[in-house]
């Protein structure tokens, strides 16, 4: 078995290449430690905020742009009086081309989404239709157990955490995933042989019947 037979889905890549490399993959992968840290940070303190105080997202976005929004115009009002400089903010402006791409990448995945849905309604992929149940059930108790809130601050602590885990202990975690994938797959075949088989072959002898 080779290096790479013995990664998930017998890739090549890295998990930094996976992640999209820059600086997106830098953070998560805790190779920018300050940035990293720092998002860490922000999301513990709003977290502790929002739970210990009555503000809710809204009103606090809210405030802290009317700040920023104060601070910014109070400096560039005294620059211009005392003749110093104005603050430093950057022209944004979003091009075409990357509008484009984006409604490219967004009408990509939700045709994909669509066909993939199509062929679950009218029973196409029952192997699919599993997995999809069980992210559904999977989501439901999660909801059940946490509000929005805090499955958010949660998800944001699980991206700065699992991935560096992983890619520490990849060669590990992947060797584990592919024999628990193994063993999915016998559990799969035989529960379709002794009950789906049966039943598929229960609803022909009654077509043939009628």
């Amino acid at each position: 078995m080779t290096s790479s037979d013995r990664l998930l889905f017998n890739r090549q890549a890295t998990v930094h290449h996976i992640l999209g490399g820059g600086l997106f993959a830098d953070v998560i992968l805790w190779r920018d430690k300050n940035v990293t840290m720092a998002i860490l940070i922000i999301t513990l303190a709003s977290w502790v905020m929002f739970e210990r105080s009555d503000y809710t997202l809204l009103s606090y976005v809210s405030n802290v742009l009317l700040l920023l929004l104060t601070i910014l115009f109070l400096w560039a009002k005294s620059a211009q009086i005392l003749n110093r400089p104005t603050p430093p903010i950057p022209h944004l402006q979003l091009s075409e081309e990357t509008i484009n791409e984006f409604a490219t990448t967004i009408r990509d995945r939700t045709n994909t989404f669509l066909s993939l849905s199509h062929d679950i309604a009218l029973g196409k992929d029952p192997k699919m239709f599993v997995k999809v149940a069980a992210y559904l059930v999977l989501i439901s108790v999660i909801g059940s157990l946490t509000d929005f809130r805090t499955l958010c601050y949660t998800s944001i602590i699980v991206a700065l955490t699992v991935p560096v885990a992983y890619e520490r202990y990849e060669a590990y975690v992947d060797s584990s995933l592919i024999k628990g994938n193994v063993k999915l797959k016998e559990l799969y075949i035989r529960f379709d042989e002794k009950f789906i088989k049966k039943i598929k072959n229960y609803i022909l002898e009654k077509n043939k019947l009628s």
